[in-house]
């Protein structure tokens, strides 16, 4: 379930309670009682799921590296003046997003990864960020090895230019930024992950304690007794001790 949904399910909750078929309202401070009440599970569950997954996230999870190159979309022109038109303006961006889902397709990765000497390019991630307004395009490739990436993309840029000037009315695809191997890790994010862990632990504690609570259908006060009844409670008498 994702936390959104659950959120709004717990929210639910809190808005709703059921005791002896009657409905009433939690409020606020009933809820802070109830979480007083079982703190250690509160606190616990949330620490205990931030815990596992910041384990399974540094100790399992290998680093992944991102290595990126810029490439320039050159187009061929029909005309033979100095001056471009809009629609020249145009039909180069159109050019150039169809490059950039060039990228993208089977035969640059088959191709490419043939020139390397690789069965196919699935460990990586190609990513291709393209502007409305340039004819410029960046190719992003993400792997666990930092030198491997950077090969992966300047082959995928090689490729791409090979193959654009056969299928498209492009000139060329010249390299602006050769890619180089990067020196950091770019993910995996984990301290989001854990994050994202501690907060969902304290979603799941908090919907345990309020189910717990909608259960539990004893009458546990006199404000509770009072609700079922409907008449006011005038006086208590305190539990005795039997003497010996």
């Amino acid at each position: 379930m994702r936390l959104g949904n659950l959120a709004r399910a717990i929210f639910c909750m809190l808005g709703n309670r059921h005791t002896e078929g009657e409905r009433s309202s939690m409020t606020l401070l009933e809820l802070l009682g109830l979480l007083r009440k079982h703190l250690a599970l509160v606190i616990a569950l949330p620490v205990i799921c931030a815990i596992v997954t910041a384990a399974v996230a540094w100790g399992f999870m290998a680093n992944t590296y991102t290595a990126s190159t810029s490439l320039y979309i050159l187009t061929k022109t029909s005309t033979s003046t100095d001056s471009i038109s809009n629609s020249d303006l145009s039909a180069s961006q159109m050019l150039t997003n169809d490059v950039a889902s060039l990228v993208k397709s089977d035969r640059i990765k088959t191709e490419a990864a043939k020139a390397l000497g690789l069965s196919g390019l699935s460990g990586y991630s190609i990513s291709v960020d393209s502007s409305t307004t340039t004819r410029v395009i960046t190719l992003k490739v993400t792997g666990t090895d930092p030198d491997g990436a950077a090969q992966v993309a300047n082959q995928i840029a090689s490729t791409t230019d090979k193959i654009a000037q056969s299928v498209m009315d492009i000139q060329s695809v010249n390299v602006i930024d050769t890619a180089t191997a990067p020196e950091k890790a770019s993910g995996p994010n984990r301290i989001m992950y854990t994050g994202v862990a501690f907060l969902a632990g304290l979603f799941v504690a908090i919907a345990i304690v309020v189910l717990m609570d909608m259960i539990n259908t004893r009458v546990r006060n006199e404000d509770e007794i009072a609700e079922l009844t409907g008449l006011t409670v005038i006086g208590r008498v305190p539990a005795m001790k039997e003497g010996r």
